[in-house]
């Protein structure tokens, strides 16, 4: 499929890796909407920081209303699907919203999307699904295993989309990025926390667990991923991972940030950051020969020249100004 002059509806717009996308896709020529998640704030969240924003239709509006979702696919061609919640955290405490916007969310795009006739679905899974490693690197063939309420709810997600390619023959491709990190990221995760405490001048950097092991992915490639996923006609009815074949630890990703910052800092367990014990993901090692088999698509980015990018862009004033470094939020 060519993107080029193609209306695109980007849900999940106004966040991290939504506005990176919605940036690449007017790079492709796309006619875009964009959903921001609706407040009273008439606030657009990251997209008000986005080269092009006047070329872009702003919409404000909810996934969990299936009215909503039916009026804003209409006229659409391609929807990326990656309105969510995400915070593993938080769904420890609030899962019922997890199972709202997550499963019945993606209900609703589906269904609008097959009845206003969309081309193709992008339908947004996460690497969370599979859980602690049973064999690495993990390919997509690999048991899915709900290690928080959050996995279960894109687990739900993933499965309630893949029903409508099967049962309605609507044009699915679920896209399966390993951790995503880099400019704009919340400071919940590690990558970021890290960065802006150092950023902030604390000497002690407050982490959670940082034996597990991660295949980090600069946002860009992740979004390259999306575009070549949806590109790709061979993608339809596949699960397909985002990733770089690349294991690290937290650990060693500290390391790596105090490193690239040249940062003369240790770090602290705080106990709030642990997970429940099974819930902890101990190893995530992407293997990525589906993508690159379907698509061509390979990254461009090391873990060194990525954290070196993100570094740059938390160490503005003017960015690192939209975080609050000294309180944990879930």
């Amino acid at each position: 499929m060519n993107l080029t002059g193609k209306t695109v509806l980007v849900t999940g717009a106004d966040g991290f890796i939504g506005s990176h996308l919605t940036e690449m896709l007017l790079a492709e020529g796309c006619k875009i909407k964009a959903l921001s998640q609706y407040n009273s704030f008439n606030n657009w969240g990251w997209l008000e920081q986005i080269e092009g924003l006047s070329e872009i239709e702003v919409l404000s509006g909810d996934i969990r209303d299936p009215h909503y979702c039916r009026h804003i696919t209409k006229g659409v061609d391609v929807v990326f699907h990656l309105a969510a919640l995400i915070a593993i955290p938080y769904s420890y405490i609030a899962p019922t919203s997890y199972v709202d916007t997550n499963v019945t969310g993606t209900l609703n795009i589906c269904q609008a999307a097959l009845d206003n006739g969309c081309e193709k679905i992008i339908h947004t899974s996460t690497s969370e699904v599979y859980g602690t490693a049973l064999y690495v690197p993990i390919d997509e063939k690999h048991p899915i295993q709900p290690q928080s309420p959050y996995s279960a709810s894109k687990i739900g997600a993933d499965n309630m989309a893949m029903s409508f390619y099967n049962a309605f023959d609507l044009a699915v491709a679920t896209a399966r990025p390993f951790n995503t990190y880099g400019p704009r990221q919340s400071a919940r995760a590690v990558i970021p926390t890290i960065i802006s405490q150092i950023a902030n001048g604390a000497a002690e950097i407050q982490v959670g667990d940082l034996s597990p092991t991660r295949d980090f992915n600069y946002v860009i490639d992740t979004c390259r991923g999306f575009i070549a996923i949806a590109k790709s006609d061979k993608a339809v009815g596949e699960t397909i991972n985002i990733g770089s074949n690349f294991e690290i630890s937290i650990k060693e990703t500290f390391e790596l940030i105090k490193k690239t910052m040249n940062a003369d800092v240790d770090f602290v367990i705080d106990p709030q950051r642990i997970r429940p014990g099974k819930s902890e993901v101990q190893r995530l090692w992407c293997d990525n020969k589906k993508i690159n088999a379907l698509t061509g698509f390979v990254p461009e980015f090391t873990i060194e020249s990525g954290i070196k990018e993100t570094v740059e862009w938390f160490t503005n004033p003017a960015n690192l100004s939209h975080y609050k470094s000294n309180i944990y939020n879930v």
